[in-house]
């Protein structure tokens, strides 16, 4: 296993960064606060309590134990997996520029796959037999020319996707845990990455079977890790078009292959395309329009640095989170108008917000 050089947590910060990961309510926006705010994820497990209460929470969330921590640890390292933390040199890095990326990813295969400028393939999981040969050929086409390939290891398209990149450089985005494979159908595949030269990631838990509010999440990665997402085949309302949204939404191109009109399958690709989507009948038509971003170092964000934001600040008074809660509403709004609004010094306001955000 090839792992550039530079700076990495050490084994203790890992697991503290493992432990407030998995706490419940603590997404990577939340993650991100807290490290920020306190200055290590050690001190953030120590605060959690405090501001749980402070927020309002009718009871405190359960905080992961080392020891389960550790148990997890152990279980990536006998799957020949290791966790990645955002800001390390083998982390994706078109996904560490995204926005909140995810704090840690268990990896299982090569780190080198993730240096080549990637084009995410997604599809119908009943592909017809012409979709799954487009994905093929794509896949192979472009993993010859120097592409990595990206997709979500289900039935259909991304699985002809994965297969035609094998021997190039592909990275299968797991919806569970790295070790809960799905479909079972995959099992093999997702060995035959990791062997070949590509890799496998989740943001999941070991031991987490996917559940259906899981699967965006994982498209959410595979947008983010490529310049352009490509779709081949999708139906109106599929997940692929949520795939395809989210990478409009992150400042990647979107691709997709027209189909026949008769066909639900290439209903939602067709209405891409409506859209603007730019339209594939071959891989030189993705070649062409990432050729002037492939050669451009992926965007970064640099490390994230276990540093406080506003540490001189006082914290928050009752009053202060009164006034907070009372200008929020059911209307999203905009912290900086919650700041003008109540007065209050933004590192009070963003306290208060990420208080309420445990709860």
């Amino acid at each position: 296993m090839n792992v550039p050089a530079g700076p990495r947590l050490s084994d203790r910060q890992r697991l503290a960064w493992l432990r407030l990961i998995r706490t419940p309510n603590v997404g990577p926006a939340s993650f991100r606060d807290l490290v920020n705010r306190f200055g290590s994820a050690e001190i953030a497990l120590e605060m959690l309590p405090e501001l749980a209460i402070s927020g309002g929470a009718a009871r405190i969330q359960r905080i992961p134990s080392l020891a389960e921590a550790e148990t997890e640890m152990e279980a990536a390292r006998k799957a020949g997996a290791r966790f990645v933390a955002v800001g390390e040199p083998d982390y994706p890095p078109l996904l560490r520029g995204m926005e909140h990326p995810p704090p840690l990813l268990a990896i299982k295969g090569q780190g080198t796959v993730f240096r080549l400028p990637a084009v995410a393939i997604v599809g119908a999981r009943n592909a017809s037999l012409a979709g799954i040969k487009m994905a093929r050929t794509l896949a192979a086409e472009l993993g010859a020319r120097g592409y990595g390939i990206v997709s979500g290891l289900a039935r259909g398209i991304d699985t002809a996707a994965h297969q035609g990149s094998l021997a190039s450089g592909t990275v299968g985005v797991l919806a569970g845990g790295l070790d809960q494979p799905y479909p079972a159908e995959n099992i093999g595949l997702c060995e035959e990455i990791a062997e070949r030269g590509g890799a496998i990631l989740s943001e999941m838990p070991f031991g987490w079977q996917p559940r259906a509010q899981d699967f965006p999440r994982r498209n959410r990665i595979v947008a983010g890790m490529a310049l352009g997402l490509v779709v081949v085949e999708a139906a109106q309302r599929s997940g692929s078009l949520i795939s395809a949204r989210l990478a409009g939404e992150m400042g990647r191109l979107v691709f997709a292959v027209p189909g026949s009109p008769l066909d639900p399958r290439a209903g939602g690709t067709n209405g891409l395309l409506k859209d603007g989507a730019i339209l594939v009948t071959e891989a030189a038509d993705v070649m062409d329009a990432l050729a002037p971003l492939a050669g451009l170092p992926a965007p970064s964000f640099g490390p994230l640095k276990e540093s406080p934001d506003f540490s001189a600040t006082a914290p928050p008074g009752e009053d202060d989170r009164a006034r907070i809660v009372e200008a929020l509403g059911p209307v999203p709004v905009a912290v900086d108008e919650i700041i003008r609004h109540t007065g209050l010094h933004p590192a009070q306001v963003f306290m208060v917000l990420l208080e309420l955000d445990l709860v």
